[in-house]
C-alpha cells in the first residue's frame, strides 16, 4: 500500500485541462480556474475536494489516512496521506475532485482514469 509521488502526479496528469501553480511549500491543481487539489512534497500528503458527506466518511473511517483540511462553499477538503492509500482508491478520489470543480462537458469528454 501507498502512493509515490510520481504516480499522483500521472493521475493528475491523465485529467483534462488541469493548471498547476508551484507556490514555495505546495503546488496547487486547478481546471479551468477553479482548484480542486493540492501536493505538499515535504509531508508526502495532497489535499482533495471532496463533497461534505465523502470528507466526513473518509475521516471517520480511516483517520490515520485522511484529516479534514478545511470546509468551503459546501465542499469539504481532506488531507491524504499517500503511505496510507492504495492507487485506485487515490485515482478515484483524485477524479471525483476534478470532477467537482470541472465544467460539465469537459467531464462528459474526459473518462474515468487508471491508477497508472
Amino acid at each position: 500500500m501507498g502512493v509515490r509521488s510520481e504516480q499522483f502526479q500521472r493521475m493528475v496528469d491523465a485529467l483534462a485541462e488541469v493548471e498547476r501553480a508551484k507556490g514555495s511549500e505546495y503546488t496547487s491543481y486547478s481546471v479551468r480556474g477553479k482548484r480542486f487539489g493540492y501536493y505538499w512534497p515535504r509531508t508526502q500528503t495532497v489535499g482533495l475536494k471532496q463533497t461534505l458527506s465523502e470528507q466526513q466518511a473518509l475521516v471517520a473511517e480511516r483517520p490515520e489516512v485522511f484529516e479534514v483540511q478545511f470546509t468551503t462553499g459546501g465542499f469539504g477538503w481532506v488531507v491524504v496521506y499517500l503511505s496510507g492509500i492504495d492507487a485506485d482508491e487515490l485515482a478515484e478520489l483524485v477524479y471525483e475532485a476534478w470532477r467537482l470543480s470541472a465544467p460539465e462537458e469537459l467531464i462528459e469528454a474526459t473518462p474515468w482514469p487508471t491508477a497508472g
